[in-house]
């Protein structure tokens, strides 16, 4: 069930998506999404989009998600 989630994200949102962690975990997974781009507000536009996009699946509970930015200087 994580393949087609993770490939209509790349496809939908053009980001890098992958299963990055739970999979140990009976029917859970972690899903780590990149953006790169010059406009801080763009990487947080579309990564809202992601997270509204994955919260609106019904076969989907979101349980958590968080956001980090880096810039030049991490």
């Amino acid at each position: 069930m994580v393949r087609p989630i993770v490939a209509e994200l790349r496809r939908r949102f053009a980001v890098s998506a992958a299963e990055t962690g739970d999979q140990d975990l009976y029917r859970r997974a972690e899903i780590g999404i990149a953006v790169v781009s010059g406009e801080p507000a763009f990487v947080r536009d579309v990564l809202d989009r992601c997270e509204r996009w994955m919260a609106s699946r019904p076969e989907v509970d979101l349980l958590s998600a968080r956001q980090r930015f880096h810039g030049d200087d991490d």
